[in-house]
């Protein structure tokens, strides 16, 4: 006799006749149940109204196959699409040493692998002792030629030595978490700070994976707006208005995305003592880190930390091109130690112990990119960023029937605001961007995307011959689709 589970039955086989015909003799059978016993989690949401991969997605179903000319991305920020802008052969070779050399390619332990610059060392050092993330790892060394070689220096500990440049305070090993880019940071802390009635403010217009993040995890947005005609500041009114007893946090991006620009200093301040006053942390999405390039420098929300708790998110891939690394981290700013007493550290490091850590790999390499990042971004690569972005408002401000409010002084994105009143045939700003990636070849995302209707978002990191182009096509399509005279 042979037992077997079937279909949440008990089944005996007869060992004289063959297992294949009972099987189908149990197909067959209308005793057995014959409903699958799964389903889709009807409360999982897949998708955002306006999730940009979906509209990308859309545009590019809209395009004329016919049409030979070459399509001009100004949708979506691919800066690694262009050599002018990459600049990250170092960090290649930082890659291909880590790989060579054969120690990253275990797993990662919880808190990431030690890591840091080679160091000579007079005495023999039997065993090594390092403590990071709150775990103990122990590592035993030999000698290499009478001379000791380790990695003496946490990874962490580079990443906030790094951080700290600009920072009051410095930043400690276990202030930093990595993450698989910016986005699992995010969805992390939104993870973390879901409540059954907590609720997070977003900016408006804003980054809509943050609204994807939110309902993955049943936590109730609400939005404050940006003005325009203040360079895109906060509307710190509208942040108290919308905010109650339940609300846990509001998200900042700075330097801008969509928006293309860099709060000041005093602005910042004042959005630390709002968010005092109102019992929430802010979670400061600064991706675009340094990437500023106008009247106003970059200035880390993380200086405020004293004021209220403040969760930085960030990573490399905007600074050398390299997006597709997923190179990212989560650090907390919090010296009144607040976050530490209300759970949230313990529940981040929770958080991680489910999921997977970056590449071994990446790892190894970190610190040597790092190092040469604390250079900050080449002259060379902000000078080409700036002179597209100065290009590509020049060339906006004459087109009819679209404005700019302010010109893009960082990250690599600027909002440009319909005038449907002078075109003829164009419903909204979908309708246009459909129009446009049909008759030009052009990319552009809708306002509606990114939460602000008959608005566009335009991107302007691309080779300057291209950005031209792109901009020519549209001020004929606009020219065309205007109201004759």
């Amino acid at each position: 006799m042979l037992l077997a589970c079937y279909k949440s039955h008990i089944v005996i086989f007869n060992p004289t006749a063959s297992i294949i015909e009972q099987w189908g003799a149990m197909e067959n059978s209308s005793t057995l149940l014959k409903k699958w016993g799964f389903m889709r989690n009807s409360e999982q949401k897949t998708e955002s109204d306006t999730d940009i991969d979906r509209v990308l997605t859309l545009l590019m179903s809209s395009l004329n196959i016919s049409d030979s000319r070459p399509i001009i991305p100004m949708a979506h920020g691919e800066p690694s699409a262009f050599s002018c802008f990459s600049k990250s052969q170092f960090a290649a070779d930082a890659i291909a040493e880590a790989v060579q050399s054969a120690k990253f390619n275990g797993y990662s332990p919880t808190g990431g692998v030690l890591s840091g610059r080679r160091m000579a060392v007079e005495d023999a050092i039997p065993l090594i002792q390092f403590r990071t993330q709150g775990y103990e790892i122990v590592t035993n060394y030999k000698y290499m030629n009478t001379v000791l070689i380790f990695y003496h220096i946490s990874l962490y500990r580079a990443v906030a030595e790094y951080l700290s440049q600009d920072l009051p305070e410095k930043l400690s090993p276990d202030d930093v978490f990595l993450t698989m880019g910016c986005k699992q940071a995010a969805q992390t802390i939104l993870t973390v700070l879901a409540g059954t009635k907590s609720n997070i403010l977003f900016p408006k217009p804003g980054f809509p994976y943050y609204e994807v993040f939110a309902q993955s995890c049943h936590l109730e947005t609400r939005h404050f707006d940006l003005l325009p005609e203040k360079d895109w500041e906060i509307d710190l009114d509208s942040v108290v208005a919308v905010a109650d007893e339940n609300t846990v946090a509001m998200v900042i991006i700075n330097p801008g995305n969509p928006c293309g620009n860099v709060f000041t200093h005093q602005h910042i301040k004042k959005v630390a003592e709002t968010a005092r006053k109102l019992g929430i942390l802010v979670i400061a999405d600064e991706v675009y880190d340094h990437l500023a390039f106008g009247k106003n420098p970059f200035v880390p929300m993380g200086v405020f930390g004293s004021i209220t708790p403040v969760i930085t998110l960030g990573s490399l891939s905007k600074r050398w091109a390299i997006p597709g690394w997923r190179l990212g981290w989560l650090v907390t700013h919090d010296p009144n130690g607040i976050l530490k007493e209300h759970g949230i550290i313990e529940c981040i490091k929770g958080y991680f112990h489910v999921f997977s850590n970056l590449p071994t790999f990446i790892q190894g390499a970190l610190p040597e990119i790092l190092g040469k990042s604390k250079e900050g971004y080449p002259s060379e690569t902000i000078n080409t960023i700036k002179e597209a972005a100065n290009s590509c408002y020049k060339g906006i401000i004459d087109i009819p029937g679209v404005t700019c409010p302010s010109k893009p002084e960082g990250s690599i994105f600027t909002m440009v605001k319909l005038d449907l009143s002078v075109f003829e045939d164009i419903e909204d700003d979908l309708d246009f961007c459909l129009k446009l990636a049909k008759e030009e070849s052009v990319l552009i995302l809708p306002g509606i995307s990114v939460g602000l209707k008959n608005w566009l978002r335009v991107t302007f990191v691309m080779d300057q011959s291209s950005l031209q182009e792109g901009i020519t096509r549209i001020q004929d399509f606009c020219r065309r689709h205007s109201h004759k005279a």
